[in-house]
């Protein structure tokens, strides 16, 4: 028995998200489908994490145990070749049989992607969150400087969660730009339910004004009305895993 570890990237527009459904396949399902076609096992595969609906990955990891004796460097063509071509494995490795590709992470860096403009892009339009008005970026790199360190963010957190601590660590914060561009990106040992949206969306709301108080404020708070709406998953990417 072997121990496979992949790296995959996915376009999750046409997805449940990365767990399978009774009614659909998702991301898991269809990397299933496709080691059972090149394998002959069916198998589970397990994942750093489930991505919701419609949010993508540059770096989603994953792992499954085969008795297939294929060289791990020709896995990611083989299963290519059974994958829709919005799936994509980039990378596998035989790994010890001890890892585990959700217990085993220590962190994780997530993207999330403004188009800052008065007129759609068709070019990154499913891929990116339109806003309209006029954001003070400034303002939002000052604020999201107060997200760094460790705190409770349970005014961070959608509903319907059952995790036991909602205290996290965010070690890095980056906000770029580049014409109406605005790449956001956060690092951190883990992040709650929606977490990365609610940050965005606040983000947001602070950069139009729309939110008076600070970063700070709000996490201290501890209150999900207090922080600002929950940016929508087709911007949000999962983009590294660490272990």
């Amino acid at each position: 028995m072997r121990n496979i570890k992949i790296i995959v990237q996915y376009n999750g527009k046409n997805y449940c998200g990365w767990q399978k459904q009774p009614d659909s396949m998702g991301i898991q399902g269809n990397l299933e489908y496709a080691i059972e076609k090149i394998t002959g096992e069916k198998v589970k595969i397990t994942g750093s994490g489930r991505t919701d609906a419609g949010v993508h990955a540059l770096g989603q990891v994953a792992n499954f145990f085969t008795e297939s004796s294929i060289p791990a460097h020709r896995i990611p063509d083989a299963l290519n070749s059974q994958l829709p071509k919005d799936i994509s494995v980039i990378y596998a490795e035989e790994v010890d049989m001890e890892f585990h590709s959700r217990y085993s992470a220590k962190g994780k860096r997530y993207r999330y992607v403004i188009h800052n403009s008065r007129y759609r892009n068709p070019i990154v339009r499913e891929t990116s969150y339109q806003v309209k008005y006029d954001l003070d970026v400034e303002k939002m790199k000052r604020e999201a400087e107060a997200l760094k360190g460790t705190h409770d963010f349970f005014g961070f957190m959608s509903s319907g969660s059952s995790v036991e601590s909602t205290v996290r660590t965010i070690t890095d914060v980056n906000i770029t730009t580049e014409d109406d561009m605005i790449v956001m990106e956060f690092e951190g040992n883990g992040f709650l339910y929606n977490m990365v949206r609610i940050i965005s969306g606040t983000l947001v709301d602070i950069g139009r004004g729309k939110i008076k108080k600070g970063m700070r404020e709000i996490i201290e708070a501890k209150d999900r009305k207090e922080a600002g709406h929950t940016a929508p998953a087709h911007a949000l990417f999962l983009k590294k895993v660490f272990y």
